[in-house]
């Protein structure tokens, strides 16, 4: 790609919009039609409908890993009513998030940093003007922003400048410690349910240090035993695990299988982990099978 003359080469694009519309592809069209050497990478369109909260972890999540450039990201139940449609400048310069102001790209924002500087998005020198109602500032407002930043438009011509302070923070539940009857409790609930099952949990490793090796996790009053592994597969058949993600937080998983759907779990859903008592830690039983040279007597398998 020849991306010679833009000040950024790629755009990263996350919504809600799905893959079974036409949304992705005309939000793509829009891009190309103003900077056609620009690459768009597809973070992602399955983040729940209107879930500001999970898209902004999810940014938060890809935001050390994306390539320098602008950010575009549309979970935006508020379009048409008087939110803020913004770009915010991090790093000096380094990228550039477009969204709505509604806390989606906060997080992110957090996550790089903070913001150096930020603008409304007003001037219509920049916008494509809306078809009917105001109903897809995806395709009328974020992308036309983000393709002309690429080609080197300046932040500020694209609207007037407003104090990053004024932008609306993203809402992340803090665990907490709580007095129980077998020591200090980690109340915690579950950020994230990834395509395999494991459940994230709002549990930094350091935390568990309190809580020793092995802990009790109670979800609704049910208490399993949580074994603290390494990596998922060494999870023992018919056990739950605590696994550090790849996102460095906790994540609750079962042995090649849906944590969330063996535990009921999902998005928000209160956990509370303690000390396991002593003398109380069973591991699972484990079958050895030998591998050996079949014997002209046996039949039989796959051979």
């Amino acid at each position: 790609m020849d991306s010679s003359g833009l000040r950024y080469d790629t755009i990263s694009f996350l919504s809600d919009f799905g893959i079974a519309d036409e949304f992705v592809g005309v939000v793509h069209s829009v891009i190309r039609s103003i900077a056609p050497t620009v690459g768009v990478v597809d973070v992602s369109h399955g983040i729940p409908k209107f879930d500001t909260r999970a898209g902004g972890l999810a940014l938060a999540r890809a935001a050390n890993y994306l390539c320098p450039g602008v950010v575009l990201a549309v979970v935006d139940p508020g379009v048409g009513t008087d939110r803020r449609p913004v770009a915010i400048e991090v790093g000096d310069g380094m990228s550039v998030l477009v969204g709505p102001d509604n806390g989606l790209l906060a997080p992110a924002v957090g996550m790089v940093g903070g913001a150096t500087r930020a603008v409304e998005l007003r001037n219509p020198d920049f916008l494509l003007p809306p078809v009917g109602g105001s109903t897809f500032d995806g395709r009328d407002v974020f992308a036309p922003a983000a393709a002309h930043l690429c080609r080197g438009v300046s932040m500020t011509d694209l609207g007037p400048e407003i104090n990053p302070a004024s932008l609306m923070p993203g809402v992340l539940p803090i665990s907490r410690f709580e007095p129980g009857t077998d020591g200090d409790e980690l109340v915690c609930e579950v950020l994230w349910v990834d395509h395999f099952g494991n459940c994230q949990l709002n549990v930094d490793p350091v935390e568990m240090l309190t809580l020793g090796g092995d802990v009790v996790v109670s979800i609704k009053g049910d208490d399993r035993v949580g074994l603290r592994v390494e990596a998922y597969d060494q999870i023992p058949t018919g056990r739950v695990g605590l696994v550090v993600d790849s996102s460095g937080l906790l994540s609750l998983a079962v042995a090649r299988g849906s944590a969330a759907a063996e535990l009921e779990l999902g998005e928000g859903i209160e956990i509370r982990l303690r000390p396991l008592p002593d003398g109380d830690r069973p591991r699972g039983a484990a079958t050895p099978v030998h591998l050996g040279i079949r014997t002209d007597t046996q039949q039989g398998g796959l051979a």
